[in-house]
């Protein structure tokens, strides 16, 4: 059996993606094979593609880290699943594929009223930044969260998760389209020019007391600004480099100096401020992924209710040709929230 897949078999721009025929194994005994509708794109697909992402098979491999599609085959230990059954699917890597093969332990239903494109734009961005907010951080009503790119995937579900409990939020985006849809549709207290000196903007509005809550995907001199504005008891969670991706083709010096503008705490630092640094990678949480599978299902109860929305900016066609523009789309950094591969429309 086989199907068809977009690969990265080298490192480079967009264009180096390739479709291929590949072989599809049969589904242990806890797996099953589910037939892909849509496929989110993130970030870290650029990562993968150029050669920046740290843990990733042999090449030729195929990006995508959440699928959504149909229950297609069953393993035989496998329960409360039945064949065109639909379901979203987290994976480390493989979703760029018509078809994959996935623990069932790894999959999640979704609200009737999502369609599998919007649906694909859900499990990514909501838990990391679930996870980031009210795993690492601990965040609570009446804090205040800065939220860094808060127009991109992670976010506007950042956003939109921190206003729902009770947290003010401060945003930084890069377009003014996008700063005024943190505000005016997620609800954000104020949003910032990420491509400015966004640091005096925020204590103009924070004061002496500072933020509780610090997302930070940027790294470099961002880093550096979140630590400063840190309350007491203040947390940062530190969740990507984009700084060190700016373009298409991979900058080994870009990405070196965005590393080592990227300041290193030692924990004495942490001490007298009395304020604490966190990692987040959201798949690589080893037995605690259980918690996943509680946060997404609130979620998806929430955008069920209203209360949330996966914000998809636009679909790309699932092919090669797609996913080319789907990436060239992303590393010019104009995407609103989420954009996904379908294979059909919307």
């Amino acid at each position: 059996m086989s199907t068809r897949a977009i690969l990265i078999e080298r490192h480079g721009r967009p264009e180096v993606l390739v479709e291929r025929e590949v072989p599809l194994r049969e589904p242990g005994p806890a797996e099953v094979r589910l037939r892909v509708e849509a496929a989110g794109v993130n970030f870290a697909d650029l990562a993968m593609r150029t050669g920046l992402y740290g843990t990733v098979p042999q090449r030729p491999y195929s990006p995508g880290f959440e699928v959504a599609g149909t229950v297609a085959r069953i393993g035989s230990d496998v329960v409360g699943w039945k064949e065109d059954d639909r379901a979203v699917a987290l994976l480390r890597y493989g979703g760029y594929a018509h078809d994959v093969v996935v623990p069932a332990a790894n999959l999640f239903r979704y609200p009737e009223a999502l369609s599998p494109a919007q649906a694909a734009a859900v499990p990514v961005a909501f838990l990391t930044a679930w996870v980031c907010l009210f795993e690492a951080a601990r965040a609570r009503a009446a804090e205040t969260a800065l939220v860094l790119g808060a127009g991109g995937g992670v976010g506007t579900a950042a956003t939109q998760l921190a206003v729902r409990h009770g947290l003010r939020v401060i945003g930084t985006a890069g377009t003014e389209a996008k700063r005024e849809f943190v505000t005016d549709r997620l609800g954000a207290a104020a949003c910032l020019d990420s491509r400015g000196d966004w640091e005096p903007g925020v204590r103009r509005l924070v004061g002496a007391r500072g933020v509780d809550v610090a997302l930070d995907p940027v790294g470099g001199r961002a880093t550096a600004a979140c630590r400063r504005l840190l309350a007491p008891l203040g947390r940062l969670i530190f969740y990507g480099l984009s700084e060190g991706l700016p373009k298409a083709r991979r900058s080994w010096p870009r990405a070196a100096w965005a590393w080592l503008r990227t300041p290193r705490f030692h924990p004495l630092s942490l001490v007298q401020p009395n304020v604490g640094i966190f990692g987040v990678h959201l798949l690589h949480l080893g037995w605690k992924e259980t918690l996943l599978r509680g946060a997404l299902e609130e979620i998806h109860r929430a955008i069920g209710d209203g209360e949330l929305r996966p914000v998809l900016d636009r679909t790309f066609p699932f092919d090669r040709d797609g996913a080319v523009a789907a990436h060239e789309y992303m590393h010019a950094r104009r995407v609103l929230g989420k954009i996904v591969l379908a294979r059909h429309e919307a």
